[in-house]
This record gives structure tokens, sequence and C-alpha cells, in this order.
């Protein structure tokens, strides 16, 4: 099994499922178990196949699976504790389960599986502004995500380059800042070039309403991403009159850092606080909302009369401090809304948080530390090796990647909790997320190929604490039921033909260079941080 259960024990005897046969127990259960089984056809009903039962005692997220010669027995401590169950039994199944089926059935071997997750955020990040990934996209992926285990997609819905959301209070937001003229296409560090295509798209408030819907029934929590104060060029050109100048921008259609920013004056709270309200009421259930502040340039706010005279009436004696105090500003009233913020590592650096802020260490781990320390809960996003925009090999036959080199054996040796840390910082860890940024990543096919495997890897971290000793071995096993779903993942001695799209070039820019440039970034921020 992918990720590896807590306890796992073989038994004598097997029991024979068909498809149609009848779960008893709990309605909600039963109906976690058949969303994890759904090519079986499963069956509601008073006795049956398999029988639940609820022992809130094991634990969130935690179950027990026995299957013997009279059927299949599970006791779960919640509904995701059944669903999970369910997943677990499916992988005991032949790879040949996870096609649609009208009938049959299947000889399950006796099992007694008890088993819980170590870390309860196992995340997957997708940049849907970079490149937009359509509403099947994001299903697809859901399924995949709950077939591993994993529970928590960050969708950034907002960036330079795109705005991915319907707005019926700032229309122009889908109807202006959702789309560009072209792309660029040229290699890390080569001269621009681009593709003259347009590109864009976005999702109605119907469709997050269906995705979220789609994600609860799954177990997945929809983590929304609207990145501010920076990256902001879409939203402006929008409705520039949010910005500092008043200057019209054009949606990006290169990558990097822009220096444009959205005023932290309180119309764009306003504004703000307007947008949340429309995902919010969308997706449903939002118990997390990332609010980003990351590479943020605050030369315009320097330069503002305005800007610098409301800083001065609040009280603070620089922009630094009035970026912290614009992204506390959101937290609050994400709070008031029931939702907590979570952000870049930046934002830590920046200023006081609000205590409940979740904070995502993207430049390492010991900005993730320092966080920890200070009382956040963190989720651990460190480049190396949960940047899977990195190509897996340094091979010109990759496929464009930002970078080289991260593969599925460094994903299965990440510690997001390292014992190195004092317990009580340890304790802070949430879990980790690896982080799909698509500025190479220009379609569903190059994102199975980024993800899978090394997302099997993550979901065996996040799970179990640790990848077991035959991870690998299982690891070769567990790709048959990615070949049933017709998932198009690297294989592990490297890509098909048909995946060696645009080659990458090795040398371009390598991961220790990325890691030694980031901690430069973060000991230089943290020494100018104001003391309080």
């Amino acid at each position: 099994m992918i990720p590896r259960p807590r306890i796992f024990s073989h038994l004598s005897g097997s029991y024979e499922l068909a498809s149609g046969a009848v779960v008893s127990g709990p309605a909600d259960l039963a109906d976690a178990v058949r969303a994890a089984l759904p090519g079986l056809d499963l069956r509601p009903g008073d006795s049956g196949a398999i029988d639940l039962r609820l022992d809130p005692a094991l634990g969130p997220e935690a179950y027990k699976l026995v299957v013997g010669s009279r059927g299949v027995e599970i006791t779960a401590g919640d509904r995701a504790g059944a669903f999970y169950a369910g997943q677990s039994l499916h992988q005991l199944l032949p790879d040949a389960s996870y096609r649609f089926s009208t009938g049959g059935a299947w000889n399950v071997p006796g099992v007694r599986v008890e088993d819980a997750p170590r870390y309860s955020w196992r995340g997957l990040h997708v940049d849907v502004a970079r490149h937009f990934f359509p509403k099947r996209e994001l299903l697809r992926l859901i399924n995949l995500m709950a077939m591993h285990k994993l529970n928590r997609l960050h969708l950034h819905l907002a960036d330079d380059q795109g705005w991915r959301v319907e707005s019926r209070a700032y229309p122009l937001l889908h109807e202006v800042a959702s789309h560009r003229p072209r792309t660029a296409v040229h290699f890390y560090g080569e001269p621009e070039a681009y593709d003259d295509v347009p590109h864009g798209g976005h999702y109605t408030l119907d469709d997050l309403a269906e995705l979220g819907a789609y994600a609860r029934a799954r177990e997945v929590v929809i983590v929304p991403e609207i990145d501010v104060p920076g990256h902001a060029c879409a939203i402006l050109a929008a409705y520039p009159e949010l910005g500092p100048t008043g200057e019209r921008h054009e949606v990006l259609d290169r990558w990097g850092i822009s220096p444009a920013i959205l005023s932290p004056l309180p119309p764009t709270v306003e504004f703000l606080t307007v947008v949340f309200d429309e995902i919010i009421g969308a997706l449903g259930k939002v118990p997390f909302f990332h609010i980003g502040g990351d590479e943020v340039v605050l030369d315009h706010w320097a330069a503002s009369p305005e800007i610098d005279a409301y800083r001065a009436s609040l009280g603070l004696d620089s922009t630094g401090p009035l970026h912290a105090w614009f992204l506390r500003r959101l937290a609050d009233a994400l709070a008031e809304r029931g939702a907590r913020a979570v952000v870049w590592d930046e934002a830590f650096v920046s200023g006081e948080l609000r205590p409940d802020t979740v904070v995502m260490p993207w430049r390492g781990m010991e900005v993730g530390r320092r966080a920890a320390a200070a009382g956040h809960d963190v989720v651990a996003t460190p480049v190396f090796p949960l940047y899977f925009d990195y190509a897996e090999a340094a091979t010109a036959d990759e496929p464009m990647a930002i970078g080289e080199t991260i593969t599925v054996a460094d994903v299965a040796a990440f510690d997001p909790a390292p014992e190195s840390w004092p317990e009580e910082s340890r304790a802070r860890v949430l879990g980790a997320q690896a982080q799909l940024w698509t500025e190479r990543i220009p379609d569903g096919r190059t994102l199975d190929y980024r993800t899978w495997p090394r997302a099997c890897a993550l979901a065996e971290v996040t799970w179990s604490g640790r990848a077991g000793d035959d991870f690998a071995g299982r690891l070769g096993a567990h790709l048959g039921r990615l070949d049933a779903l017709g998932v198009e993942y690297r294989p592990l001695d490297g890509p098909r033909p048909w995946q060696r799209r645009r080659p990458h070039r090795p040398g371009v820019i390598r991961v220790p260079d990325v890691m030694e440039r980031l901690d430069r970034l973060t000991h230089d921020a943290e020494s100018t941080r104001p003391s309080v």
C-alpha cells in the first residue's frame, strides 16, 4: 500500500468482494466507503459484505480494517477514517479494479490494518494563475489525491499572469484580468521569447461550488489563495485605482517578480474582503485562506505621499511594518469569516502576524523553525525537495523545467519536522505540501508528469511520518494502479519518447545554488525585521 499503514498484517483466508455488494453501518460512513470504491457500485443496506462501525476514540482520520472469510469489517474514527479505510481496501484489489467496471468480483486477501495519519496537512499546491487548468483537471486531481490520502488542495488563484475566479462584485477581474495576449516560453536565463498565443480562463463561482463539494466528498479541503499585496499586475489591469499610482497595468506575459503592488489603503481592504466573501460563499466551508504576502516590492508605497501619510497615522515607522499591518488586517477579516490566514514565509519575516496564522516556509526549513518557535503553525513547503516544477533528472531528456534536480528519493527522504528541532517546535508542524508552479507546466499531461510519482512519496511521508524502507518496491507495484487510471506519470527510468517535449538543459539553475541564495535572502530579511 501507498502510503504505508501504521500496522499491517496478513491473516488466513480471503473474501470475494463482488460488484453491487452491500455496505452496512452509519449512512455517512457507508457513503464514504462507496466514494472510495466507485467502480464496485456498492449499495447501502442493513447487513452485507462490508460492515462499518464508528468509534470516535480512534481519533480523526483513523481506522481499523479487517478482511476475513466472512467479509470486511471497518471501524472508523470519523467519516474521513471510513473513506481512507475504503482507499486501503481498494489497494488490496487488483490494478484492474481502478478501471471502470460494470460487474465482476475481486478476491480480497485476509489482512488486519490499523492506521492513522502522522500529519493533518498533506497537500498539493497548483498554480492555476501562470497556466490555467480547466475544472476537469482539478476534479481528476482531487480523485488522485484522495487515492493517496492527500487532503489539502491549495489553489493559487491570482498572480501577475492571471486572475482565475469569477467576481460578480468586480466583474472586470474575470472579464479583463483572466487572460493575456501571449506567454513567455524561453529557458531560465535565456533572452525572452514568446509564443504569441493568447492564454486565459477562469472558474465561475458555480465551478468553485462544485469543486468544493466534490473535494469534501473525498475528504479534500480546498485552500484558495489570493496573493497580495504584490504579484498584482492582473488585478491592476482590471482596477488600476487599487494601486498606489492609479497606473493601468497589463496582465503580465513573462515570469519573475513584478513591482506591481496593491495600495494598503482602506478601499483595497474593502475590495479584498468582498472577494473573500465571494470565494468563501462559493466553496462552502473554508477553514484556511492563503493571502500570499511574498516577493513584495514596496517602492511604490514609499513614493506615495498618501500612503506615507496613512502609514504615519497608524504609528508605523516604515513600509515594512505597513506590509505586516496590511496582512494582519486581512487575517482579521478572514478570522471574522471563520477562516485561518495562511502566508508564505516573507510575511512572517516582515513583522507581527495574528498568532493563528499558518506559515509556509518555502525558502528553507530554518525560517520554518523560527516561525514555529514564535508560536505559528507551520506547513513545510521548502524548494528542496517540494518544488515539483523542478526536473527529476539533470539530463537532456527531461521536459523544460525551472531547474534540476528533485527526485522521488529526495521527496521520500524529507522530514517535515526534523529531529534537531525542539519538541515544542516540531509539534507546530501541521504537515507538508508540494508546490506545482506552472510557468513551465502548460497542460494536464505535463502536470501529471511533474506530479507523479513524486506525490506518491509525499503521500507516504505526510501520512506515515517517513518513507518505509520498502517504499521503492511498493512504488514499483503501485504504478500499475496509475496505469489503470490513465495517469501520465514520469517512469522511474526516465521519460517516454513522447514525454521528451522541449528538453531541459542541465546546469541552468541548480538546487544547491537556489538554496544558498534563499538562505542569504532569509538571513538578510531577518536582520532588518523590526524588533518587538
